[in-house]
């Protein structure tokens, strides 16, 4: 015993010096911020005391003989809700939040273990990027090809919590949900080198806060603060595992009457409909300040979670725009590469029309909507609610034998190439021909259920009812295998 007494304290101090962080007085400034420490934030993550670290004592000796800290990034497993994840966090008050060598071999270790064990990875990120004191002509592969090759092998979450730039910003576009607080930031380069390199003043704010980024489509959702931040990420993860218990059955929406006209020119938001739908309190929107003509969610329906897609009128009468179109190859793709149920909510006019939408790709995004729901693996659920037009009807996943596994219909329901009054005024057609186009089209219901173009046409009031009839047709269906890799946008 003896003989280990002075080992086993010099590993003592050793760990003090790193769990100290920056030490007292950065970590109460970083803490009067109104911030968690890198510490706190790991901890809140994770079920309590459960965390366990890796690469606690990593870095290069300084002039003290020890590394900074942990060499600035927190990193470990742990149980969320009992599962186990795994972590990174860069510590803002060990210089600057900035990745060390030792640093960047504890991310790429991370991706390592997430990739063997096919446990979802959890990066929290407040740095400076790449340290210029790195051996920048390492030929090991880093994080980023790590990053990469997890794409849609396990769910990766980012939440940025504070400034980051260079190299560590670049975990947000790689992940598959990123969530930003106000005070957090994130650029290629921060406002000094804007300043140095192209002679722009700007603040950091304006360079890459939130409100650019949500706006951009590079970051999913706004937290109020660290707290929320991480509650999100343990909600999102949260769909991802194992079927919960059945808690919320069958059930008639009899409140959606009033909450969607049977007239397709009235708008409703998707919004509370989506709330009326899912198991109480199980509903989650995925980026909801972008691309509003979609709704894109992850909620449970009979405790098994699901990824939904629905039109949303209240915005451009659900025309699907650029933006719109691009969350939603993402979100599919990624519900895909999950083993989550599609369920599509349709009510659009198509594609938008016009000048700006020609100017914003918007028909490349919109194929490539279509092509991702178009190779899903997983179950899907195509409801019309009210109305499908041109390729619209398509990328929402309407086509009859599309590999559907319930294809249902509201009984007032509008179909075809584009709607009859605009149509037959570009056709050029007669009164009476544009009279009977109208007159096919708003009885599309009952056309179509009478050549099996839908399997069932559905009273508004059982949707839930229905898609969960349609959920237990697929509980056991296995995916195949993957004829692409990851999922990156």
């Amino acid at each position: 015993m003896t003989d280990w007494a002075a080992i086993l304290a010099e590993l003592d101090r050793r760990r003090d010096a790193a769990r100290a962080m920056g030490g007292e007085e950065r970590v109460e400034k970083h803490r009067a911020a109104g911030k968690l420490d890198a510490r706190q934030r790991a901890a809140a993550l994770f079920d309590p005391g459960t965390f366990v670290e890796l690469g606690t004592l990593a870095g290069a000796p300084g002039a003290d003989g020890l590394p900074p800290p942990a060499d600035g990034l927190i990193a470990g497993s742990g149980l969320i809700d009992g599962r186990p994840a795994l972590c990174g966090v860069e510590d803002f008050t060990v210089l600057g939040g900035s990745i060390g060598d030792a640093g960047s071999s504890k991310r790429f270790r991370l991706t390592e273990l997430a990739a063997r064990e096919k446990l979802p990875l959890v990066f929290m990120l407040e740095g400076a990027g790449h340290r210029l004191t790195n051996h920048h002509a390492n030929p090991a592969p880093n994080d980023l090809h790590g990053l990469a090759r997890l794409s849609g092998q396990v769910p990766m979450v980012c939440l940025v919590l504070g400034p980051s730039a260079g190299h560590g910003a670049l975990t947000a576009p790689l992940s598959d949900f990123v969530v930003m607080t106000p005070q957090a930031s994130l650029f290629v380069a921060g406002p000094p080198i804007v300043k140095a390199a192209i002679g722009e003043a700007v603040t950091k704010e304006d360079l890459g806060g939130p409100q650019v980024h949500l706006a951009s489509g590079v970051a999913h959702n706004l937290a109020a603060d660290d707290a929320a931040a991480i509650a999100l990420a343990r909600q999102y993860l949260s769909y991802f595992a194992p079927q919960a218990a059945p808690q919320d059955g069958e059930r008639r929406l009899d409140g959606i009457l009033d909450l969607i006209s049977p007239d397709p020119r009235v708008p409703f938001a998707a919004r509370p409909v989506l709330d009326l739908l899912a198991d109480a309190g199980s509903l989650l929107e995925v980026q909801p300040g972008y691309g509003g003509a979609l709704v894109t969610a992850l909620a449970r329906l009979g405790g098994r979670a699901v990824a939904i897609l629905a039109s949303n009128p209240a915005v451009n009468a659900g025309s699907v725009d650029a933006a719109a179109a691009q969350k939603a190859a993402h979100f599919i793709d990624m519900a895909d590469a999950h083993g989550l149920p599609l369920v599509f909510l349709a009510d659009t006019p198509g594609v938008m029309p016009g000048t700006a939408s020609e100017r914003a790709g918007t028909l490349r995004h919109a194929a490539r909507m279509f092509a991702a729901q178009h190779r899903a693996r997983v179950p899907k659920l195509h409801v019309t609610l009210r109305k499908a037009f041109g390729f619209g009807s398509s990328i929402m996943a309407m086509n009859p034998f599309d590999h559907q596994t319930v294809s249902l219909a509201f009984p007032a329901i509008s179909l075809g190439a584009m709607p009859a009054q605009a149509g037959a005024s570009a056709a050029g057609l007669d009164p009476e021909a544009a009279a009977r186009a109208l007159a096919e089209q708003t009885a599309s219901a009952w056309n179509l259920s009478g050549r099996m173009a839908y399997d069932e046409i559905i009273d508004p009031r059982d949707l839930r009812n229905a898609l969960l009839q349609g959920l237990r047709l697929c509980v056991d269906r296995p995916l195949a295998p993957r004829n692409n890799e990851g999922i990156l946008p």
